[in-house]
C-alpha cells in the first residue's frame, strides 16, 4: 500500500500561537491600570530578545520577561513588588490553549502530520506549560532556543530542529501567529504558515516574504495545510 504520511513536519510556535497570553491582562490591569500594557510588554520583550541575539548576548526568555516588566515599570512610573513578579511567572507557566488549538491539532494529527514545537522560552521541568494546557501529547518533541542561545528568528533556531529530526529545512513548516517568525523560518529555508490572531497581520513591504498559507484562526489554517501538503 502507498504511504500517505505527509513528508512535511509542522513546527509550532508556542506563546500566543498555541497558548493564550491574554490571560496575563489582569496583572497589567492591576499594576498599570491598563490591560493594554500587556501588548507593550510583549512587543518590548520580542524587540529586546532579538536585540540580544543580534548583539551576541543571551539571557533566558523568562528572565528577560521579568526585566522587561521592570523596565516598563520605570517608564510608566510604577513600582513593582515581588508579588507582581511572582504573578507574572505563575501566569506565564499556566497559560491556557486557545479554543481552536485542540480541534486543529486533532485534525492535523489525524491527517498524519508529525508535529513539534519551537519556543523562545527555556525548557522547564514537568509539568511544562504545554502539559498544563493539556496539549503536550500532540507533539513528538518540544524544542527551545536555549540549545543554541539565540532567539527566533535567528536561522540557527530553525536549523537545530531540522538537524535533530534529520530532515532538510524544506521539510519543515513553521506555524506561528507572528510574521517575524514565519519570515525568519522562510529565510532559513522552511515553509511558513501564519495564523493572524488579533494584533498580528501580514506586512506588505518590499522583499518581505508572505507566508505560504494564512488564515484568521488555527482551524482554518489546519484545513489549508491538509489541502496543500497532505500526500494524496
Amino acid at each position: 500500500m502507498p504511504d500517505h504520511t505527509p513528508t512535511l513536519i509542522l513546527v509550532f510556535d508556542v506563546n500566543e500561537t498555541l497558548l493564550d497570553i491574554t490571560t496575563l491582562e489582569p496583572l497589567f490591569e492591576r499594576v498599570f491600570g491598563d490591560r493594554r500594557v500587556l501588548r507593550e510588554w510583549f512587543a518590548q520583550l520580542i524587540l529586546y530578545s532579538q536585540t540580544l541575539t543580534l548583539s551576541g548576548i543571551y539571557t533566558p526568555f523568562g528572565e528577560l520577561g521579568v526585566g522587561t516588566l521592570r523596565m516598563l515599570g520605570s517608564t510608566h512610573g510604577v513600582t513593582l513588588a515581588d508579588d507582581d513578579i511572582h504573578e507574572l511567572k505563575t501566569r506565564m507557566n499556566t497559560l491556557p490553549a486557545h479554543p481552536d488549538v485542540v480541534p486543529a491539532l486533532t485534525r492535523l494529527r489525524d491527517a498524519g502530520f508529525r508535529m513539534v514545537t519551537l519556543t523562545n522560552s527555556a525548557s522547564t521541568a514537568s509539568p511544562t506549560p504545554l502539559e498544563r494546557a493539556g496539549i503536550s501529547d500532540f507533539f513528538e518533541h518540544s524544542f527551545s532556543v536555549e540549545a543554541v542561545q539565540k532567539f527566533k528568528p535567528a536561522p540557527e533556531t530553525y536549523r537545530q530542529v531540522a538537524q535533530a529530526l534529520d530532515v532538510g529545512m524544506s521539510n519543515l513548516c513553521l506555524v506561528a501567529c507572528h510574521l517575524w517568525d514565519t519570515v525568519g523560518a522562510q529565510a532559513a529555508g522552511c515553509r511558513g504558515a501564519l495564523v493572524t490572531r488579533p494584533h498580528n497581520a501580514v506586512l506588505p513591504a518590499a522583499n518581505v516574504s508572505p507566508p505560504d498559507l494564512c488564515a484568521s484562526d488555527l482551524t482554518h489554517l489546519a484545513d489549508q495545510i491538509i489541502q496543500r501538503w497532505q500526500t494524496a
